[in-house]
C-alpha cells in the first residue's frame, strides 16, 4: 500500500511539473517510451525464465537434483542438521540451492517454499538459515541479471561473473554468521 502511494505521488509530481513547465507532451512521450521498453524487457525476461525453468525441470527428471543433493549433503548437514535427515526435505532444499546457483530466483522461489513447508513443523533456527540461503544465494551463473543486461544491449552480459561470485559468497557467509550469532544471543 505504501509503495502504491509513493508511485502515485511520483507520477502526479511528474505530470504537475511537466504541465507547469509546458513540457506535458514530452512527459507523455517519455511515459509511453518507458512502457514500451518495459514490455520488451518483460518478454525477453520471460524467454530466459522459461529456458532456465525448463533446464531445472530436465535436471529434476534426469536425477541431477538428486545428485546435487548427495553433493550438498555434507554441507547441508552442517547448516541444516534436522532438515537433512528427511530425504524429501533435503531434495527440496537441494533443488532450491541448485536453482539459486543458476541464478534462477523465480524458479527457486517455489522450490524454497516447498522446502520451508516441509521444515515448518520443526526447527525455526534452521528455517531462518534456509531463508538466509535463499535471500543471499550463491550464484554461479546469474542468468536473470545476464538476461537483463543482454536485453539492454550489453555485448558481454556475463562479464560480471567474478563480482557476482565474490559478493554472493560474502553475502551468504555474512548472513549465516549473523543467523548463528542472533540464534545464540536470542537464547541467552
Amino acid at each position: 500500500m505504501a509503495m502504491g502511494l509513493v508511485w502515485t505521488l511520483m507520477v502526479t509530481a511528474a505530470l504537475v511539473c511537466g504541465a507547469v513547465q509546458g513540457m506535458l507532451p514530452a512527459v507523455t512521450a517519455a511515459a509511453m517510451k518507458g512502457a514500451s521498453a518495459a514490455v520488451e524487457l518483460t518478454l525477453s525476461m520471460a524467454g530466459a525464465l522459461c529456458l532456465w525453468s525448463g533446464v531445472m525441470t530436465v535436471m529434476e527428471r534426469g536425477g541431477l537434483t538428486q545428485g546435487l543433493a548427495r553433493l550438498f549433503r555434507p554441507l547441508l548437514r552442517r547448516i541444516l542438521p534436522h532438515a537433512s535427515r528427511d530425504a524429501d526435505t533435503l531434495a527440496a532444499v537441494s533443488a532450491n540451492v541448485s536453482a539459486n546457483l543458476l541464478g534462477l530466483g523465480n524458479a527457486a522461489t517455489p522450490l524454497g517454499i516447498r522446502a520451508e513447508q516441509r521444515m515448518a513443523a520443526g526447527a525455526s533456527d534452521e528455517l531462518c538459515r534456509l531463508v538466509v540461503l535463499n535471500t543471499a544465494s550463491i550464484q554461479l551463473l546469474p542468468t536473470t541479471v545476464a538476461a537483463v543486461r543482454s536485453a539492454q544491449g550489453c555485448a558481454a552480459p556475463l562479464d560480471i561473473l567474478p563480482a557476482v561470485w565474490l559478493s554472493s559468497v560474502l553475502s551468504v557467509t555474512a548472513g549465516l554468521l549473523a543467523a548463528r550469532l542472533l540464534q545464540r544471543v536470542w537464547r541467552a
